[in-house]
């Protein structure tokens, strides 16, 4: 394992009970925890984003505004819902982004999740062709982010422009360079796993896949990691790709943790998440010497390069942070990380 970051799903809620009551202080606490986790030595700060929910929603203020405060953490997202986005103004959010966090950037993008209003990508004005899926749909608005990120010119230059312009045909700026290799695919099922890596973004595997074998969630995602690099190496990509895992996982080091997380779900379930049988992986939680012999059995972190925590964002700045660190400091050692 080479890096370990944390994933926020950026709830909030008025609930007393919560450290987040508003978008306002899940922002302002998102920035906190990525500069917390800076300086705790954590590689990324990757963040949900969902629609019409009271979640984190558009993520490039955000991204910026941690790239502004901080020097080396990775940023990104898992992932951003590419049936709502228009893949052109995508590209200058992106660009703009990643060259304030100098060339930080990590963005995980995918068909989406499950969503709190039916068919909300209608709201924002897309639809599908006809023929098309909604899924067809996200996958043909990543093929033009994709291409449009390689900076190359392809609009028709106005003969008479307020400013001079270049020569030749215009790309969209500001152009990032490198962006397009750091674009991640969240994929839950092996042939979108396939179609990312002919693609040449770079793999997010999350905490559930689709049930394909019945064999045990990990088993079935390392698979698909394993499809996923063999498609890459027939398809003659110079780069070396990278694959993250999410893992919800919980050392148990004080009265706090055991009060939280001391009665963990110790196996995966299975269920129907739009009208695909998934299978759901486990959390882990325990004290450091089992979770680092439990986490030693996952296929898929022993396949991945980098695993990202999905963090308790409601239960703020502070306790997420003893979290992070307590996985850096007792469990991520042994299990290769550094």
């Amino acid at each position: 394992m080479k890096k370990i970051g944390f994933l926020s799903f950026g709830h909030w809620s008025p609930s007393p009970h919560s450290a987040t009551r508003s978008g306002a202080d899940t922002l302002l606490q998102s920035i906190d925890l990525a500069v917390a986790a800076e300086k705790l030595g954590v590689d990324g700060a990757y963040f949900r984003v969902h629609h019409f929910a009271r979640q984190l929603a558009s993520p490039f203020p955000l991204l910026a505004a941690i790239g502004a405060k901080t020097s080396r953490i990775e940023i990104g997202t898992g992932v951003i819902d590419m049936r709502y986005e228009n893949p052109f103004y995508m590209v200058e959010d992106a660009g703009s982004a990643d060259l304030i966090a100098g060339g930080r950037l990590q963005l995980g993008i995918s068909r989406g999740s499950p969503e709190q209003v039916i068919e909300g990508w209608r709201y924002f004005g897309y639809q599908p062709a006809e023929g098309e899926s909604d899924a067809d749909m996200a996958r043909r608005h990543t093929e033009v982010l994709l291409e449009a990120l390689k900076g190359e010119g392809f609009a028709e230059p106005h003969p008479q422009p307020m400013f001079p312009n270049p020569p030749g045909l215009l790309r969209l700026e500001p152009h990032s360079e490198g962006l397009r290799e750091r674009i991640w695919w969240g994929s839950a099922s092996n042939v979108t796993a396939v179609w990312a890596a002919e693609k040449g973004m770079n793999l997010q595997s999350s905490t559930l896949k689709e049930d394909e074998t019945g064999e045990p969630f990990h088993v079935q995602q390392a698979r698909q990691i394993r499809a996923y690099r063999e498609t890459w190496a027939a398809a003659g990509h110079a780069r070396t790709p990278r694959v993250s895992v999410s893992r919800s996982i919980f050392a148990l080091i004080d009265d706090r943790d055991r009060a939280y997380f001391g009665r963990g779900e110790d196996s995966d379930h299975v269920g129907l998440i739009d009208n695909m049988r998934a299978v759901f992986g486990r959390s882990y939680a325990a004290e450091p010497d089992r979770l680092v012999e439990q986490l030693r059995s996952d296929e898929a972190i022993a396949e991945a390069d980098t695993l990202l925590l999905t963090v308790p964002n409601q239960l703020g700045v502070e306790y997420n942070a003893h979290v992070l660190e307590a996985i850096l400091t007792h469990v991520a050692p042994a299990l290769g990380w550094r």
